[in-house]
């Protein structure tokens, strides 16, 4: 089978197509999945150029990818809920126990993995994973955000902060976003109701009493968030974390928020994406091939929504 491997850290010249890679075995607990789409993240490319090498010990030659939607193929011992032809989207990355979701063929842990969202296409569902539980953890399960609350979230253009604008906005909450003037009518269209151009205005001079924020972002602009906050409100980040001081100076909660991709989680994020009618935007697909291409893009060009390789 195909995959996309590499043998050591560095830029896209380290990201190999090896065409004759092993498809591997389904073991105790995993299943053989043909990967149909694969997401793209910031954290594959983060991966492969060996920043996150000091938590996450590869074993070379590694296949890169985690998010995917595909098919079963065949079933491990002790697999229960599943069957060979099921369609199932989740994460098949090496720190999770799979083998890499950027194959043709791609182990997954039976925890990481659940029934696609039917209204969903693979390309859409393979974009959905890390993105949607990351959006699913913070704002349903640690903000709680209800009907008529106002939100902050930095970089709703992004593929978390684009389902995450949705989610909000299907919640009943008053949305409020940071992007480029280019997205503009992009999250304006996802349902976004103010919109602040972060190139040239100050968010905090805008915005006042809201009860959460959202960040994707991290740095000056987490510090500058804590500002925009009622007493009592709560901020998630995606990248800082919690500084009591803070938190003290303006009377409200941090959170730093590890997303953990589970097989709960993933089963009521496609009962809602369902319900709901979230969709997941495809800024652009590569194909295998150019899964290096595809990390560069996603490192240099900061997308709208996700990257996908598919067919």
């Amino acid at each position: 089978m195909k995959s996309a491997q590499i043998k050591g850290y560095g830029s896209s010249k380290v990201v190999e197509i090896n065409p004759d890679a092993p498809a591997p075995n389904p073991s105790a607990g995993k299943v053989l999945v043909i990967v149909k789409a694969a997401g793209v993240n910031p954290v594959d490319w983060k991966i492969r150029e060996g920043y996150m090498q000091q938590r996450i010990k590869l074993q070379f030659p590694s296949t890169l990818g985690m998010d995917f939607s595909g098919i079963i193929k065949e079933i491990g011992d002790g697999v229960a809920g599943f069957k060979q032809g099921d369609e199932i989207y989740g994460q098949a990355s090496v720190i999770t126990g799979g083998s890499g979701a950027f194959a043709e063929r791609a182990l997954a842990p039976v925890q990481t993995i659940a029934y696609k969202p039917k209204s969903l296409s693979h390309a859409e569902a393979a974009g959905l994973p890390l993105v949607g539980v990351s959006a699913w953890q913070a704002l349903m399960e640690t903000i709680g955000l209800a009907k008529g609350q106002k939100i902050l979230i930095h970089g709703g253009a992004g593929g978390i902060g684009s389902i995450a604008i949705q989610v909000a906005k299907k919640l009943g909450a008053q949305v409020a976003t940071t992007v480029s003037a280019d997205d503009r009518q992009f999250v304006q269209e996802l349902g976004a109701d103010e919109i602040i151009d972060y190139k040239s205005q100050k968010f905090e001079d805008i915005l006042h009493d809201c009860d959460s924020v959202f960040d994707t972002v991290g740095g000056d602009t987490y510090k500058r968030s804590f500002k925009v906050l009622k007493k009592g409100g709560v901020i998630v980040s995606m990248l800082e974390q919690p500084g009591a001081e803070l938190m003290n100076q303006f009377g409200v909660k941090a959170v730093f928020l590890f997303s953990q991709v589970n097989n709960e989680r993933l089963t009521r994020l496609a009962q809602w994406v369902d319900q709901n009618n979230i969709r997941v935007n495809i800024d652009r697909k590569f194909s295998l091939d150019d899964a290096g291409k595809a990390l560069d893009y996603v490192k240099d060009i900061h997308p709208r929504g996700k990257i996908v390789l598919a067919a």
